[in-house]
């Protein structure tokens, strides 16, 4: 296998995902219920056989480095490769912020040229999917490619989100066009690069700031650029609706993620929480549920991340719940994606009422019912919220309206 060097781009701030990713990148979003998103990538880097591995950050960065600390989860913390976690600095040449994918690569050039290695792969940080690279290096080096993409087929509905290519019989590049309102193919850019190490060092001379809206269809026509076309699983959680399926997809009878298959573990850092606890009144039906939850009322249809907690005569219906979060007694709870040590107040009842009205404030991100509620939110007992809702994080039971009713598509 070539000797590589991974870049995982963890560093953008993923405005679609709302108030998701107001206090934590994209890549630190929790999902599954016990996992983080940067998880998968790195976990089929070390399940390809692949220790080199550097982390790109910038935007809200603290809680993706406190998950990843050196590394142990991934067998990365190694005195030889293993896990780097890069964040941005001030440079005497007046360096700064990155200002895109290919910018964060450019800003560490110098690591790049430092390593003995063959090849370089940048990773998006964002993307759900279980994948072995010794394939994808094997037919760049195959090919003697300057640069091979990770493509992948996508319905014809969803072009507009991602960088489309055309492929000719040779299986070389023809064309990459980044988010096309015609799109001559649906082969979309999984965000999956191998580069030739000197191919990357040339091509990064520029300045231009982005690898799919700048630098890739300036380079393709006049570089060896291979096309590696995956099969499997994968999935862009980059917008809210994206990441509530991608979640609720996971409660099939026979999910097409399998997140119990023996042979390709999915690694994370695991909290010391008890096992799960379901009340002697409690009913549970079709769900996911972590570590450290204790269920004492109703959760159907739903994924429960580690120490949730749902009080007596709680109901949850159609949700995602991330770690820590409080349901108080006789809550309701329906088509919502509740955030990290949210307290719901007893009584209360989030998503109710008109799907149609879509959020007012960012009404191209929260149109189909669902609601959020950010991190360490403290909703007041009896409150009623309606749907296509987004409550900001840590906000205090005194900023809700004197009416106990927050009403379809507003935002606290």
């Amino acid at each position: 296998m070539l000797r590589t060097l991974t870049l995982i781009l963890a560093g953008g701030d993923s405005p679609a995902l709302s108030v998701l990713t107001a206090e934590r990148t994209e890549a630190a979003v929790p999902f599954a219920g016990k996992f983080r998103i940067i998880d998968f990538p790195l976990s089929n880097c070390v399940n390809s056989g692949i220790y080199n591995v550097a982390v790109l950050t910038q935007y809200k960065p603290r809680s993706l480095h406190a998950h990843l600390g050196v590394g142990r989860p991934w067998d990365l913390d190694r005195a030889q490769g293993g896990l780097r976690v890069l964040h941005p600095s001030p440079t005497p040449d007046g360096g700064g912020w990155q200002r895109g994918t290919a910018d964060a690569v450019r800003y560490n050039l110098d690591l790049i040229e430092d390593q003995q290695v063959d090849a370089i792969l940048v990773l998006a940080g964002d993307h759900i999917y279980k994948m072995n690279y010794i394939p994808l290096l094997e037919l760049h080096a195959e090919r003697n490619a300057d640069m091979t993409l990770a493509v992948h087929s996508v319905s014809p509905h969803d072009t507009h989100r991602f960088g489309i290519v055309t492929v000719g019989s040779d299986g070389r590049v023809d064309r990459f066009e980044e988010k096309p309102r015609r799109p001559l193919s649906n082969l979309a850019s999984m965000g999956i690069y191998v580069f030739r190490k000197q191919f990357l060092i040339d091509i990064l001379a520029g300045t231009e700031h982005d690898f799919g809206r700048h630098l890739l269809p300036r380079i393709i026509p006049n570089s060896r650029t291979f096309a590696f076309n995956f099969q499997g699983y994968w999935a862009d959680v980059g917008t809210v609706q994206a990441y509530y399926e991608a979640n609720l997809a996971l409660l099939v009878e026979t999910p097409a993620l399998d997140l119990y298959d023996p042979e390709w573990v999915i690694h994370t850092t695991s909290a010391d929480l008890p096992g799960v606890e379901v009340g002697e009144h409690a009913r549970v039906e079709n769900c996911l549920l972590s570590d450290g939850c204790r269920v004492y009322g109703t959760v159907t249809h739903s994924v429960l991340s580690p120490g949730v907690y749902v009080s007596p005569g709680a109901v949850i219906r159609d949700s995602i719940v991330l770690g820590d979060a409080w349901i108080g007694p006789e809550a309701v709870v329906d088509r919502c994606i509740i955030d990290e040590g949210v307290r719901i107040g007893g009584g209360a009842v989030v998503g109710e009422g008109d799907i149609a009205t879509p959020n007012l404030a960012a009404p191209e991100r929260l149109n189909t019912g669902l609601t959020l509620v950010g991190a360490r939110a403290q909703l007041p007992e009896g409150l009623t919220v309606g749907r296509n809702v987004a409550i900001r994080p840590r906000t205090a039971e005194h900023a809700f309206p004197k009416s106990g009713v927050v009403p379809s598509g507003a935002t606290v």
